[in-house]
């Protein structure tokens, strides 16, 4: 799943120089601090933060003593230090505020893209909602909410929001959103599909607020009646396999999903299902090729590493497999691999600079990474690459994000973190943050640091029942 930005971009990218003179909330210093000075310094970075906040927003940029006064028992676990855990803090906070600042008032839709050298939080103008953001952003709700990010109430009524108009008002066919609509009025964008894997994603974000606001009779049946409501069947199209997507004018979309890659959530979302559901079998219909580099072999198509993290952030692989693979196991493996094979491109990669998958480059949107080789590998790095790899490598991905924010944090930060991409010897910052690559980084740093969505989600009978189905067991 990619973003379709390229679109928007023709009309509003601009050089990222022009935007140095905007003002810019940076990390808080106490996660390079040591202990005796860190509550100073937060408390300095909280009034800078407070300036650079609408008022109203009530939104909190740098994380409060309390917030990381101990550790829980997974974060001591995973090695991490009290400022690895303020950093982590601060980069979830800062994501969960981009999913209550860019998503429409009367919609809930979340934009695909917004700036992030901003001060104001103000919406970006540019108008394509995705849908996946959106299912990442209903996740993200449910941390800021747990994390008293912002006003409970302020987070249910946008929960209650984007599941009603989903449901009651969005265009839809047999379940299946549009991948692009506009965020205002929620027409389908005239170059967008009908996604499978986007209304899969959106699914995962509306189970997961169920799961969590279960108390909320509203929001519970609201979202129930939007995830029955999804005729998995329809989008088989008569195979075995999934198909990509379908057109208004040409149908269904020939290619399928097929091999491994972030396919598991929509095999495992149709299988659960109790009002649509498809058989057990078709679990077993997609190929699952192998890689083989250097000492690694995993599983895993010629496919940027985003792949090997999407189904992760929700559905719980830890200690279970099937009959064919641990795919946590099989995602540690290919970051290993994609880390190792990056330092073999003698292009300034390294233990404190690597990370490359699907994202902005300097030329446009491009799916990149490896091994083997894809895509124009130049240099650049992607933030998201290694937040969204948290539970499979915590020291070495934890390490490169702060080493990126620590050389590059004064260009590269912003707003809602780290921007999409950048290569600071070509001089480049992306001035944007996508959704769904700030998405990836906020629920697998909570997935390191306490389990939230695994446990959240897992609630749910629906993939509970599925991957029973699919033969997975306790390792």
């Amino acid at each position: 799943m990619m973003s379709g930005g390229d679109e928007s971009k023709r009309f509003t990218r601009r050089d990222a120089s022009k935007l140095i003179g905007g003002a810019l909330v940076s990390l808080s210093p106490a996660v390079r601090l040591s202990a005796a000075v860190r509550g100073a310094a937060r408390e300095s970075a909280k009034g800078a933060a407070a300036d650079a906040t609408p008022s109203g927003q009530e939104a909190r940029l740098t994380p409060q003593p309390s917030d990381v006064s101990g550790l829980s028992p997974l974060e001591t676990k995973a090695g991490l230090t009290a400022e690895d855990v303020a950093f982590l803090e601060e980069m979830e906070r800062r994501g969960c505020l981009y999913f209550s600042e860019q998503a429409g008032p009367a919609t809930g839709q979340v934009l695909d893209r917004a700036v992030n050298r901003t001060s104001t939080g103000a919406m970006d103008r540019r108008r394509p909602a995705s849908i996946a953001a959106t299912g990442f952003g209903l996740t993200a709700l449910c941390i800021a909410d747990s994390r008293g990010y912002m006003p409970g109430g302020r987070i249910r009524q946008q929960v209650i929001q984007t599941l009603d108009f989903h449901l009651n008002r969005l265009p839809h066919q047999h379940g299946f959103f549009f991948h692009y609509n506009d965020v205002t009025t929620g027409r389908a964008l005239s170059w967008s599909e009908v996604s499978s894997i986007d209304t899969a994603l959106l699914m995962c974000g509306v189970l997961t607020c169920r799961a969590y606001f279960d108390t909320d009779a509203r929001i519970y049946d609201l979202a129930t009646r939007l995830f029955e409501r999804v005729e998995w069947p329809w989008m088989m199209n008569g195979g075995t396999t999934f198909s990509m997507g379908w057109h208004p004018d040409s149908g269904f979309i020939s290619t399928r999903w097929d091999h491994y890659c972030e396919l598991m959530m929509i095999y495992l979302l149709a299988i659960g299902s109790r009002s649509h559901p498809v058989p057990a079998s078709a679990w077993d219909a997609f190929a699952r090729p192998r890689i083989h580099y250097g000492p690694y072999n995993f599983i895993s198509g010629r496919d940027p590493l985003f792949v090997h993290q999407y189904s992760h952030a929700w559905f719980d692989f830890v200690n279970v497999r099937d009959r064919y693979a641990d795919y946590f196991a099989n995602s540690v493996t290919a970051t290993r691999a994609h880390k190792a094979f990056l330092a073999t491109l003698r292009r300034g990669y390294n233990n404190d600079y690597w990370g490359v998958t699907a994202s902005d480059w300097q030329h446009g949107y491009t799916a990149w990474g490896g091994p083997p080789l894809m895509g124009p590998v130049d240099g650049s790095v992607v933030p998201c690459a290694a937040a969204g790899s948290l539970p499979f490598l915590p020291k070495e991905c934890v390490r490169v994000l702060r080493a990126l924010y620590d050389q590059h944090g004064t260009d590269a930060w912003g707003r809602y973190g780290f921007c999409d991409a950048f290569h600071p010897s070509q001089y480049w910052y992306d001035p944007d943050v996508l959704g769904i690559d700030v998405g990836i980084g906020v629920l697998m740093a909570e997935n390191l640091r306490t389990r939230f969505v695994w446990d959240t989600f897992m609630k749910n009978p629906e993939p509970q029942a599925a991957m029973l189905a699919c033969g997975f067991r306790t390792i």
